[in-house]
């Protein structure tokens, strides 16, 4: 296409669905920006937007056209910033994926990352659901559990434990238990897969005996949720330590079993394997790994 400026307009329309946001973000008017997308429409001979009065949304054409000019303007901006002898100092907006929970164990040591990289702009996305990196637009993902994504790159962050936590009304209430057997008398707190549906398994040593049918006194599928539960007194929870660990602190909750607890987590950092490695992508995955790994 002759006109990269049309393709530039069509790109930020489609994502805000709005003229004058695409307008603000590219300092032009929306009268300009409606304009253009005109123009491009005419030369490809196909309508990219529905509009109406009250909202515009991409037609089936539109979206095939928006996914591949999306992907191309991105490896236009990697292919720019890794040429430019500017680029050696990274700079740029920078997106990252992570679970709802992830900004216990990131936000802490993201101000160091500030500061050492001040001209990275981070957009960080914390949600449970999966994300697809390059279709979602994401620099780069941080998650838990078994890699399966074969085009991803992937780095190790560092473990982190399980534990069985309760507040200490619930105890003083049902009793605290002495081994896993005694479970089965408890209200358990138990936590959903967003991705799945399916109820996550406590993983618990139970020596020769089979872990006993657990009773759920509340189903959710956030961790933060979860916590909040369990401190409110609804039963005993498992979750990451990391999430427990300032209500143990505070006081607020007490772990359970702890000999018992065995199971490990393991947080990953993972980025597109056909994305080049740009200046401030690899800042950010070597930092990570450096200060995550310190922080276990």
């Amino acid at each position: 296409m002759d006109n990269l400026n049309g393709i530039v307009a069509f790109v930020r329309v489609a994502q805000a669905l709005s003229f004058v946001a695409a307008g603000r973000t590219l300092g032009i008017s929306a009268s300009a920006v409606g304009k253009s997308i005109a123009r491009l429409e005419q030369s490809l001979g196909v309508r990219l937007f529905h509009r109406t009065t009250r909202r515009i949304t991409l037609t089936e054409e539109g979206q095939l056209f928006y996914e591949r000019c999306h992907r191309m303007l991105e490896e236009l901006r990697d292919t720019r910033e890794l040429l430019s002898a500017a680029a050696q100092t990274p700079r740029g907006r920078l997106r990252v994926s992570l679970p709802a929970i992830g900004y216990r164990f990131l936000l802490p040591v993201l101000p160091e990352f500030a500061q050492r990289y001040p001209e990275i702009e981070l957009d960080l996305d914390f949600s449970d659901h999966m994300v697809d990196l390059v279709e979602g637009g994401f620099d780069a993902a941080i998650r838990s559990g078994p890699l399966s994504d074969s085009s991803l790159m992937a780095r190790r962050l560092g473990p982190f434990r399980f534990v069985l936590a309760a507040s200490p009304a619930y105890l003083a209430r049902a009793g605290v238990p002495g081994t896993p057997a005694d479970l089965e008398a408890h209200a358990c707190v138990r936590y959903r897969f967003a991705t799945t549906g399916k109820l996550q398994p406590w993983d618990i040593a139970s020596g020769a005996q089979a872990l006993p049918a657990l009773r759920s006194a509340l189903v959710c599928n956030n961790m933060e949720a979860l916590r909040g539960a369990v401190e409110a007194g609804f039963g005993i929870g498992y979750m990451p330590d990391f999430l427990a660990r300032g209500a143990v602190a505070a006081g607020t909750l007490r772990t359970v079993l702890d000999d018992a607890c065995e199971a490990r987590g393991q947080f990953s950092i993972l980025w597109p394997s056909n994305r080049q490695l740009t200046p401030r992508l690899r800042a950010f995955v070597d930092f990570i790994c450096e200060r995550l790994f310190k922080a276990r």
